[in-house]
C-alpha cells in the first residue's frame, strides 16, 4: 500500500535539500542541475517512455523524453527524483509514460512527482482561493489556471485533483479536449502543453559537461577529444558557438 504521507514528506525534504521552500512552485530543472554528479539527457525516447534514471558508482544519469510536453518533462523530472534519492539500490529504472498505471514503485514516484512540484498545503490553499473566487466548484478554466501556477501537466493535474477528491473521474474524462486554446485565450504561455522546441529536443547538460572541461582544463585530452565529447552530448552550441555564446550581457 502507498503511504502518501511518506511520500509528502520526501518530497517536502527533497525541496528542502535542494534550497527551496515548502511552498513555492520551482524550477525542476535548473534545481536538478545543482545536483553533484548528475546528469540530464534530453532526448525523443518514444510514446512508451517518460524517462528514465540510471545509478552510477561515480555519477547518474536521468535521461527525459523531449518528444513530450514540457508539463510532462517536468513532472518526470520529479519522478526520476524520487528513483534518484530513494531507489540507489537499484542501477537502472525505465519508466512507463503513463501516469498511475506502473507497478507499485512506479505509483510511488508519481505521488512523489506530484507531491513535490504542488506541495499538498500550497495546492490546497490554491484551489480554496480559486474556489473562493468564483463561488463554485472547479471549473476547467481553473485548473489550468493551477497546472500553470505549479508548472505540471495537464493530466497529472487531474490525477491529482481527483485524488483530492476535488473533481470526479467523469469530470476528469471531460477535461480532456481544448485545453491549449483556452490555456492561451486565458492569457498564459502554451509551452507547458508542447514538446520541446527542435533545437532542444537533443541535449546534455550537468555532470557530463562539466567533466569534460575539467578534463580539458588539466591537460588530460585534447581540444579535439573535448570537442569529440561535447558533439556527442548534442553540444555543438559551445563547439562552434552562435549567437547566445558571447556577447555582453544585459
Amino acid at each position: 500500500m502507498i503511504d502518501k504521507m511518506d511520500l509528502s514528506i520526501k518530497a517536502s525534504h527533497i525541496r528542502n535539500v535542494l534550497g527551496e521552500d515548502a511552498s513555492s512552485p520551482i524550477d525542476i530543472f535548473a534545481l536538478s542541475q545543482t545536483i553533484d554528479s548528475l546528469t540530464l539527457v534530453f532526448y525523443p525516447l518514444g510514446k512508451n517512455i517518460s524517462g528514465a534514471c540510471f545509478h552510477g558508482d561515480v555519477s547518474s544519469i536521468i535521461a527525459i523524453n523531449s518528444d513530450m510536453s514540457l508539463g510532462r518533462q517536468r513532472f518526470s523530472m520529479a519522478h526520476e527524483l524520487y528513483h534518484l534519492y530513494f531507489d540507489k539500490d537499484k542501477l537502472s529504472t525505465i519508466c512507463p509514460s503513463k501516469i498511475s498505471a506502473g507497478n507499485e514503485n512506479e505509483r510511488k514516484a508519481d505521488s512523489f512527482a506530484s507531491y513535490l512540484l504542488a506541495p499538498p498545503a500550497a495546492l490546497c490553499e490554491a484551489i480554496q482561493k480559486r474556489k473562493e473566487h468564483t463561488g463554485k466548484p472547479l471549473s476547467l478554466s481553473d485548473i489550468i489556471r493551477l497546472e500553470q501556477h505549479f508548472g505540471i501537466s495537464h493530466q497529472a493535474m487531474l490525477v491529482r485533483l481527483k485524488e483530492e477528491k476535488e473533481i470526479s473521474a467523469g469530470e476528469a474524462d471531460s477535461m480532456q479536449s481544448g485545453i491549449i486554446s483556452m490555456a492561451a485565450r486565458l492569457g498564459f504561455d502554451v509551452s507547458l502543453y508542447r514538446p520541446s522546441p527542435d533545437h532542444k529536443k537533443m541535449q546534455v547538460l550537468g555532470h557530463y559537461i562539466c567533466q569534460a572541461d575539467t578534463l580539458l582544463q588539466a591537460d588530460i585530452i585534447s581540444i579535439g577529444k573535448y570537442e569529440e565529447l561535447l558533439l556527442d552530448a548534442f553540444r555543438d552550441d559551445i563547439v562552434f558557438g552562435g549567437e547566445e555564446g558571447g556577447g555582453v550581457l544585459d
